[in-house]
């Protein structure tokens, strides 16, 4: 929608008495209608930045009034068009509170969801935003269930959960490679006791086993039986769950070592003969088909 022919001439004619530009006569102008219906041309013109300067001046004149509600959701909406999703997310922020029963109210409370959502950082940096945006969600899917966003909302729950899980699972891995293997498994299994369903659960529990081993293979030799016996747990939990894994060849070479310092090797001569070095192309070979 345009700007009216007349409503456009009228403010020409007193922008060039005035020398001041069409939408600065608006703004400052104390005129509900004018001052409204210019606010929506310029929303619909896609001039969001415009649009939300005039709802907020808007705001005040209409405050108590049956526009009210109208125009505070324009405001927030011409700010999330604009892609000011912080101004935005408090906008719909207080909307939600003061206009419970609006028929704007449920896609203000969704588009203050997006907000948060859109305000959450990769997986190195602070997650709060990304536990904010979770409860937001989870909230909402409590008080309308089966609405239209609810695909929406399951795609961003999937990648918030998804960041959060390899946040979890980055940090345990730093362990592992600064050697500390005591310090690894630990967290590994940490890992799985507070997110049992954490999407990394495959490596986790690689990552558990081939920590218990390294720290048995690096042991004193009178410690070694008790923790290659660790270790001997954590493959043979490995191998019930994951019994066809990628990671399988590599843990099967370790247990045939592990049996054999233990004196209980009865296995084929041909997993001791695998070096290390033959390990760590197929493990590199691994992770570069999995993509990670």
């Amino acid at each position: 929608m345009k700007v009216s022919r007349f409503f456009a001439a009228v403010l020409a004619a007193v922008a060039a008495v005035s020398c001041k530009s069409q939408y600065d006569i608006v703004l400052n102008s104390s005129d509900v209608n004018l001052k409204y219906d210019a606010a929506m041309a310029y929303f619909n013109e896609g001039k969001y930045y415009k649009a939300a300067a005039l709802f907020e001046s808007l705001s005040v004149l209409t405050n108590g009034t049956e526009r009210d509600d109208t125009v505070q959701y324009y405001w927030g909406l011409s700010n999330y068009r604009y892609k000011d999703f912080y101004t935005a997310e408090t906008n719909f922020d207080r909307f939600v509170t003061n206009f419970p029963r609006s028929p704007f109210a449920s896609e203000a409370r969704f588009l203050r969801i997006d907000c948060l959502y859109r305000q959450t950082l990769r997986y190195e940096l602070d997650q709060t935003p990304t536990h904010m945006a979770l409860n937001a969600i989870s909230e909402y899917l409590r008080e309308f269930p089966g609405n239209d966003h609810t695909g929406d909302c399951a795609v961003m729950v999937n990648e918030l959960n998804g960041r959060l899980d390899r946040k979890a699972y980055e940090a345990a891995k730093l362990y592992y490679k600064m050697e500390d293997y005591i310090a690894s498994r630990v967290a590994f299994k940490n890992i799985l006791k507070d997110d049992a369903d954490n999407i990394y659960r495959e490596d986790i529990l690689y990552y558990i086993a081939k920590s218990s081993y390294k720290y048995a293979s690096l042991s004193v030799r009178e410690k070694q039986k008790e923790r290659y016996l660790t270790f001997m747990d954590d493959y043979l939990n490995f191998v019930g769950e994951l019994p066809e894994s990628p990671y399988r060849r590599e843990l099967d070479v370790l247990y045939a070592r592990a049996q054999k310092a233990l004196g209980k090797y009865t296995g084929s001569e041909d997993l001791l003969k695998v070096d290390d070095r033959t390990l760590e192309k197929e493990l590199k070979s691994t992770e570069k088909a999995s993509g990670k």
